[in-house]
């Protein structure tokens, strides 16, 4: 394997395989040509994990070219050489008076080449919902090419994603073992007197430093860092104040390694946690417990929820929100995958090479606790991906 963020992270067979099934499916929604704003599924189909989604970058993937097509700016190029096993001829930049002008649009630049490069334009697949597919970028596609049928292909590859390749959990499993380093240098570092923003530094350090053997990369999401009464908060940022003593510290961050991510949580207490704190705190363990040993190939998503919702319910807790989701590749803003969930309401079936971050903290108004695992489903249940204890941490 190649260090991060060097070179071509799979075997092209790999890659091979994945173009090959999302042709296969292009081809039974009779869709000839797909159009990928998504980086996530950039990256699924060619490795490619550089910073230049901030401006227009799209992927074109057509039934009767060999390869993908990446469109976007010039001088990302040299990176998607190195980073992808793309011929040069599927590398397709855009000069730089196409960004951020007035004049010129980037869409004109793909409709040319779409017109060039494809034996066929009929039915155009675009993802409807991606964060990086702007409601101007598609009305643009519509003026620019009203003879073709625009189809809807959110969460096409997504889905295709859901299911890891042994190769793929190789780097989930060295994600997790940066996402323990960091809990435990948050853990030890955590203390009294320090403020929220010094503690997350030390989880930024780790999270950059990563292992001896394996370096980390920027996380899809910034840490979140909340203490006292901001516990009840879930995405709230750090702040600068000053931690106090007999308070609950709430820390959720993730290793990053080639784009892959394996979430953790953990609540710290600093000083003697009254009665009903620890109540919570049973309750949440014996909840995450209860969940984790449901998880096995056939069992639904809804039934793992289910099994959670009743273990708390017996200590008099209801949780509203979902209590975890799939996990991968993933960029800013998220690292979920936006397909499975873990709530009452999916009947997703657990498949061997799902991953999740089974993640049901309880936030209630102004204190909250969380405890977080991810993890892999296998023949045989589940693998977790990190293994810091799961349960409260009293300091």
């Amino acid at each position: 394997m190649s260090p991060t963020g060097d070179g071509i992270l799979f075997k092209t067979e790999e890659y091979a395989g994945r173009l090959a099934k999302l042709k296969s499916e292009m081809e039974r929604r009779e869709m000839d040509t797909l159009l990928i704003s998504e980086p996530s599924n950039i990256c699924y189909l060619t490795g490619y994990e550089a910073y230049s989604f901030y401006v227009f970058q799209i992927m074109i993937v057509h039934r009767d070219v060999s390869e993908p097509i990446w469109i976007g700016r010039s001088m990302d190029a040299v990176s998607v050489r190195r980073m992808t096993y793309l011929s040069d001829d599927s590398i397709r930049p855009y000069t730089d008076d196409y960004v951020q002008s007035s004049e010129k649009d980037p869409v004109d630049f793909v409709v040319a080449e779409l017109k060039e490069i494809c034996p066929t334009l009929k039915a155009i697949g675009v993802e409807t919902g991606s964060f990086y597919y702007t409601a101007r970028i598609h009305n643009r596609l519509l003026e620019s090419l009203p003879a073709n049928r625009f189809l809807d292909a959110e969460l096409l590859i997504n889905w295709m994603r859901i299911r890891k390749s042994a190769a793929e959990v190789a780097i989930l499993r060295e994600a997790g073992q940066i996402s323990n380093a960091i809990i435990a240098d948050a853990v030890e570092a955590v203390q009294a007197g320090i403020r929220e923003c010094d503690l997350t530094s030390v989880i930024y350090r780790r999270m950059i430093a990563g292992t001896p053997e394996y370096g980390g990369v920027y996380p899809s999401s910034a840490p979140y860092v909340l203490t006292g009464s901001r516990t009840g908060e879930p995405h709230a940022p750090w702040s600068d104040r000053t931690i106090d003593h007999d308070t609950p510290v709430n820390i959720e961050t993730s290793g990053c390694r080639r784009r892959y991510h394996a979430p953790i949580s953990r609540t710290v207490y600093l000083g003697s946690p009254p009665e009903s704190y620890l109540r919570l705190a049973d309750a949440v363990t014996e909840g995450i417990e209860a969940a984790l040993e449901a998880v096995r190939p056939g069992v639904t998503c809804g039934e793992v929820a289910q099994i959670w919702g009743k273990t708390i319910a017996r200590h008099g807790f209801h949780k509203d929100s979902r209590i975890g989701y799939s996990i991968g590749i993933g960029f800013p803003p998220t690292w979920g995958e936006r397909t499975a969930s873990l709530r009452e309401s999916d009947r997703t079936m657990l498949e061997p090479g799902m991953a999740f971050h089974m993640m049901p903290g309880l936030w209630l108004d102004d204190i909250g606790i969380v405890l977080t695992q991810s993890f892999v489903v296998n023949e045989f249940g589940r693998e977790d991906l990190t293994t810091f204890p799961r349960q409260l941490v009293i300091k």
